[in-house]
């Protein structure tokens, strides 16, 4: 039997769509080997978001000719979809499946080596074969479905396999986990794509328009997880805020006990009705209450929402549901008014001011984080310092702080005022530091106070490794169980773990 490997990069949403990746490999017979090194066949899931994740992948695939040349690798994700050409001149690459065509990547490496694209791939195009030096950013926004094929490499076996990512509507949906043993905490992908055009993001390029998993499949998936006995339930997207907006009045309730690959309309309705479908009034909040309503979930983590996407109805919600983990993801990206204008963000920071204390009002000890972007282009000392003072000033426990990469394709790219590495590094020096010293104040006010805790994994015969509903990294004296929620007494920080022992239930 021949066995595959996944390798994932990037973001929950791509951790996702790998675990989906994997379900195609298993439905048609492939065996999940352990290592690389063990496989025939080779899929990296590649994530583009900066220059840095372009670099790990590419190096994988040099790892990966070097421990095991007789494999074949097949890329997909973000970086297959964005740059195929420059992926297919690395040797070893046997396919490169862009996003728009991930949903058939099982079929397309298990068919006949001899002929590694399936006459059902092949058919959905709506050209033949071109050279790769015509595919560019314009088609993947503009063009039609087309399957490319390398012509000039004397290696015949190498495919190219990328369509327009807008003008599909698949969605990929298999639970994923936080890692490889610690099978505790499944993560759902419910979302994907993004109508949003940020200056500096080339994800809208790479994944489409947002696209929403109709409320009946998620309700269905959660109590499936729920059912094979996992306690929390992560539910993610590219943009999950705008969950709902894509689904028409009857959508929903498609497919609901069916766990395959979701596409929200055939290509025949596409190609007859090319214009979005009406919206209807279908929001996070909506979806949230059904899988409380109708799961026996216990507990249901919200991963990142866009500050304007955290209405009062949301907010209120989180803060009186006992099965709604305390924890607001709400990216930020700069506290300056001047740069989020050139970054095209949809708020202004009195905006996200509000947002932020509103949440803190209302879960006085949830933990609040945010992403935030250093160097973008024209950022000068004056509007970093009023990103600083603002991080300074607001309840964060935890940030991630970026470095701007810049995107090919994208308008922050092209922008003048590029800041230099050396300054921006040491933005984000600054930045880690202040988020270091916030995270320390909040871990140190939880001492003395009972906790919730879903326990991870045994760290031996002394303590039990867990996680807090508010987000923080616990160690709990004793041996435990995995997948358990309890109370537990916060007793002392330990560097940048919680320490405490079981408390009463």
């Amino acid at each position: 039997m021949a066995r595959f490997y996944i390798e994932n990069f990037g973001c929950r949403a791509t951790q996702a769509d790998g675990a989906a990746l994997e379900r195609q490999f298993l439905e048609r017979g492939m065996e999940r080997a352990e290592a690389a090194l063990d496989a025939e066949i080779v899929v990296l899931n590649t994530c583009t978001v900066t220059a840095g994740a372009d670099k790990d992948a590419r190096a994988s695939i040099r790892r990966l000719q070097r421990s095991n040349p007789g494999c074949r690798i097949l890329v997909t994700g973000c970086y297959a979809q964005r740059a195929p050409q420059e992926i297919a001149a690395l040797p070893g690459v046997t396919w490169v499946v862009g996003n728009s065509h991930k949903h058939q990547a099982a079929e397309i490496a298990t068919s006949s080596f001899s002929s590694p694209i399936p006459s059902a791939v092949a058919s959905s195009s709506s050209s033949s074969f071109v050279p790769l030096g015509e595919l560019s950013l314009i088609q993947f926004s503009t063009g039609n479905d087309r399957v490319f094929e390398d012509r000039t490499y004397e290696n015949q076996d190498r495919h190219v396999i990328v369509g327009d990512i807008f003008a599909h509507t698949e969605l990929l949906a298999a639970p994923v986990f936080e890692a490889a043993n610690e099978r505790t905490r499944p993560n759902l992908k419910v979302q994907d794509g993004c109508d949003n055009r940020c200056s500096f993001c080339i994800i809208p390029y790479v994944r489409g328009q947002s696209r929403s998993l109709p409320q009946e499949r998620v309700v269905a998936e959660v109590q499936t997880l729920v059912d094979a006995g996992y306690h929390e339930v992560v539910i993610s997207g590219i943009n999950l805020g705008r969950w709902g907006r894509d689904l028409v009045v009857g959508r929903q309730s498609l497919v609901a006990s069916e766990l395959q690959p979701f596409s929200s309309s055939n290509p025949s309705e596409t190609e007859s009705n090319p214009e979005r479908p009406p919206t209807n009034d279908l929001r996070l909040v909506d979806l949230i209450r059904a899988i409380l309503e109708r799961t026996s979930l216990q507990k249901l983590r919200i991963s990142s929402v866009e500050p304007m996407d955290w209405s009062d109805e949301l907010i209120e919600l989180a803060a009186n549901s006992e099965r709604i983990a305390k924890h607001a993801h709400v990216p930020m990206q700069s506290g300056s008014d001047a740069v989020l204008r050139r970054m095209h963000r949809k708020y202004r920071p009195w905006h996200y001011r509000e947002k932020i204390e509103k949440i803190r009002m209302a879960m006085p000890t949830a933990a609040i984080g945010a992403d935030v972007m250093v160097g973008f282009p024209g950022e000068t000392e004056a509007e970093f310092d009023e990103t600083r003072r603002m991080i300074e000033d607001l309840p964060f426990t935890y940030l991630h702080v970026f470095t701007y990469s810049a995107r090919p394709g994208t308008p922050a790219a092209e922008q003048p005022g590029q800041v230099p590495a050396v300054v921006a590094r040491e933005r984000n020096r600054v930045l880690r530091e202040i988020a270091s010293r916030k995270k320390e104040v909040f871990m140190r006010s939880l001492v003395g106070t009972v906790v919730e805790a879903i326990t991870l994994r045994t760290g031996g015969e002394v303590f039990t490794e867990a996680l807090t509903d508010n987000y923080l990294k616990m160690k709990v004296i004793g041996k435990y169980g995995a997948n358990c929620w309890m109370h537990v007494n916060v007793e002392d920080v330990n560097g940048e773990m919680l320490l405490g022992h079981l408390g009463a239930s």
